[in-house]
């Protein structure tokens, strides 16, 4: 009798551990850097699965441990993590579609307005099987503000000093840069600093956490307070299989959790921007401001033809650009009129 107790309370405990097993969902995460104002929406996705499910469902941040930031779309097409932060300037021709998100002067002057068109073309059909080449699922955005210049040496306060400059900037911005004589390089954020210190760039583009969390201001001279020439967009994705094999419970927790986590990202960057006049200051960094005129010019020259090439260039691929492009117009346009 004891012995069958005693089987039967293994096999009870045997089906209670593999109940437990099969419940609990543990997601490993790749960001680069250090945690920062950049990855404030992922950790706090994470802090919301959790409390929502319990502690069934976690996530492992890891920053900079289980993929360079230029390959994080790779390891999740392979399934070697469940969710990363990409950046579509670091890899244009593997998700083109979400590109049209760094053309520049696009228009976009906050990070409310960033939000609305990255989710409006994460949705879209093309994009959605644009990132499915990669088993990958658009996610949430990380808005960032416009990027802005930091260089040493003599300011480049007009287009004219901008020829032969070399500045780190990536994507749609690189090409914009291009258009006035400057020469870019896609270096990533891990290696700016270094390339500017050993004078492989004279410039940086970065919004001001980058400038922060990667300490390109610590080497600054001047800043370019109101160039705003664009930004970069990086998503965050998960491995489809990944998504799809979750529970309804888990995976209902994780999609009502989004909305929640960008906006405690937004509200948790709008302190960071009040903080950043105060290390200009600290840091005895000139603010470079241009003139309307010089923005004009800096317009007419990248802006046209920039959105013009991207154009022809995705919709050769497959990928309906003009849609895209009056897509991001349109969602622009319709939440200003909402707000």
């Amino acid at each position: 009798m004891k012995k069958l107790l005693g089987k039967a309370a293994l096999t009870a405990l045997a089906l209670g551990f593999a109940t437990e097993a099969a419940v609990a969902e543990e997601w490993n995460v790749s960001v680069w850097g250090k945690r920062r104002a950049f990855t404030e929406n992922i950790e706090k996705l994470a802090e919301l699965v959790a409390q929502k499910t319990n502690g069934e469902f976690t996530m492992n941040v890891s920053y900079g441990g289980l993929s360079k930031n230029t390959e994080n779309l790779d390891g999740i097409s392979i399934g070697a993590f469940e969710m990363a932060q990409i950046c579509a300037g670091y890899h244009e021709d593997k998700n083109p579609s979400v590109t049209v998100l760094e053309l520049p002067f696009l228009g976009v002057n906050t990070l409310e307005e960033e939000v609305a068109v990255s989710n409006a073309v994460y949705a879209h059909p093309a994009a959605q099987k644009d990132l499915a080449r990669w088993n990958a699922r658009l996610l949430m955005p990380s808005p960032m503000p416009q990027y802005n210049l930091v260089g040493t040496g003599e300011p480049r306060d007009t287009l004219a000093k901008m020829e032969g400059m070399r500045v780190r900037a990536t994507g749609g911005l690189g090409d914009a840069f291009r258009t006035v004589g400057a020469v870019p390089t896609s270096v990533t954020s891990s290696e700016a600093y270094n390339a500017m210190e050993s004078g492989v760039v004279d410039t940086v583009a970065f919004a001001p956490h980058a400038h922060l969390s990667f300490r390109t201001i610590d080497q600054a001279t001047w800043w370019t307070e109101n160039l705003n020439p664009g930004t970069v967009n990086c998503p965050v994705v998960v491995n489809i299989d990944a998504y799809e094999g979750l529970s309804d419970a888990h995976r209902e927790a994780l999609d009502s959790s989004v909305e929640e986590a960008v906006d405690f990202y937004i509200a948790n960057y709008g302190k960071l921007l009040e903080r950043w006049e105060s290390v200009l200051a600290e840091k005895n960094v000139k603010k470079v401001h241009f003139s309307e005129e010089e923005l004009a010019l800096f317009r007419e020259k990248a802006a046209g033809p920039a959105r013009d090439a991207w154009i022809e260039k995705v919709t050769a691929q497959g990928i309906p650009g003009q849609e895209l492009y009056d897509l991001v117009m349109k969602t622009l346009e319709d939440f200003r009129a909402k707000n």
